[in-house]
């Protein structure tokens, strides 16, 4: 028996085992997409003021690409819709729709095809993030259950699949082929990221080149894509789809960095999701990076064996190190860089709020960066 996660809780037949009871978080206003920022309130106060007045340049869009992310779960067999509605509807931040609204904003009219590409980059990121945490053994994220957690490593696996076969199936009807070809090899760039960065876990030849190409592909590919894109469906100049390209490149670039500092210095209560996963799973991180090149030889040695225990212990010592030795610092320094170099490609659009609202999401993610060394 099925019922919409709209009216209440869906009870899924799983043959041949007993009916699986799904519990949905309520329906929630697009004000609380900004709460992952406003959980920073007293350490980052100016982070979710600048994120909230930018998200409401784009309150009502969000409020259409929410519904018809909805929409589009309800296209799923009803066996596999409560999946899919779990997956895409834990209050996750829509920084990638909001990116696309932005671009289309500022390069132009946000149109129905903006909407359309929002969707489709959620739905791709929202399958990347039930992947990670079945890679990671994380248990929570965006403050409630992962999907293995609830259901275990191969449904979340296929459900994964879905979301990502299904977002590619949405992105042929644009009516360019070129959009889809690019969300594709956007899809195609975050997976295969995934995969280097999996391959090359606790290898310690890792270069601070390798660490930036994993990382602009597994996180972003999907950022550029959202600001490439929407320039392109507005017709830009090639200068501008070109400049919101690497404008995304570099958002993208240091928001990984400010979510790998994150996973050594955050806090799981306000963070809402498991932490210290890099460290343990042996992700050499740029913290990680720096503390091992500023090192000694001998030091190294040392930092080297902890990492390759990944014990308990060792992951404690070796945040304490990116904290003493001024790594965590470091890395924060990179990505306000970065984004400074994000900001002048805007420098080649019209001032209007939505290009202004482009710099605010830079200005919310130094904000939130200003915590590590505040």
């Amino acid at each position: 028996m099925y019922f919409s996660p709209l009216e209440g809780p869906i009870f899924i037949k799983i043959f041949p085992v007993t009916p699986l009871r799904i519990d949905f978080p309520d329906r929630f206003p697009i004000v609380q997409i900004v709460n992952y920022f406003t959980n920073f309130q007293r350490k980052s106060p100016g982070a979710a003021k600048q994120i909230k007045q930018t998200f409401d340049l784009i309150n009502t869009q969000l409020y259409t690409v929410e519904e018809r992310i909805k929409q589009q779960a309800r296209e799923f067999d009803p066996a596999v819709e409560g999946y899919v509605s779990y997956a895409c509807e834990s209050r996750g931040k829509r920084l990638r729709p909001a990116l696309a609204l932005l671009a289309g904003g500022a390069t132009g009219k946000i149109c129905s095809s903006h909407f359309d590409l929002a969707v489709v980059l959620e739905l791709i990121h929202a399958a990347t993030l039930v992947h990670d945490d079945i890679m990671d053994g994380a248990d929570m994220r965006r403050g409630q259950p992962t999907a293995n957690a609830k259901w275990g490593n191969a449904i979340s696996v296929l459900l994964g699949d879905c979301l990502f076969a299904h977002a590619l199936k949405l992105s042929t009807s644009f009516p360019n082929g070129e959009i889809s070809r690019r969300i594709a090899s956007a899809a195609s760039d975050v997976c295969s990221g995934e995969i280097i960065q999996t391959q090359r876990r606790f290898d310690l030849k890792l270069s601070i080149a390798d660490y930036y190409r994993i990382i602009e592909m597994k996180t972003a590919a999907l950022f550029a894509a959202a600001t490439e894109l929407g320039a392109f469906i507005n017709e830009a100049s090639p200068e501008v789809i070109s400049a919101m390209k690497t404008f995304g490149l570099k958002l993208g670039t240091a928001y990984q960095i400010y979510d790998d500092c994150l996973d050594i210095a955050g806090s799981e209560d306000t963070v809402g999701k498991t932490l210290g996963t890099d460290l343990r799973k042996g992700k050499l991180t740029l913290p990680l990076l720096y503390l091992l090149q500023s090192a000694s030889e001998q030091e190294r040695q040392h930092l080297s064996a902890a990492i390759l225990r990944g014990e308990e212990a060792d992951v404690e010592s070796l945040t304490a190190s990116t904290l003493r030795e001024g790594a965590l610092q470091s890395s924060v320094a990179t990505a306000r860089k970065i984004l400074r170099e994000a900001g002048e490609q805007l420098n080649l659009l019209e001032s209007n709020k939505y290009s202004e609202g482009l710099r605010g999401v830079c200005e919310s993610v130094d904000q939130l960066l200003e915590q590590f060394v505040s």
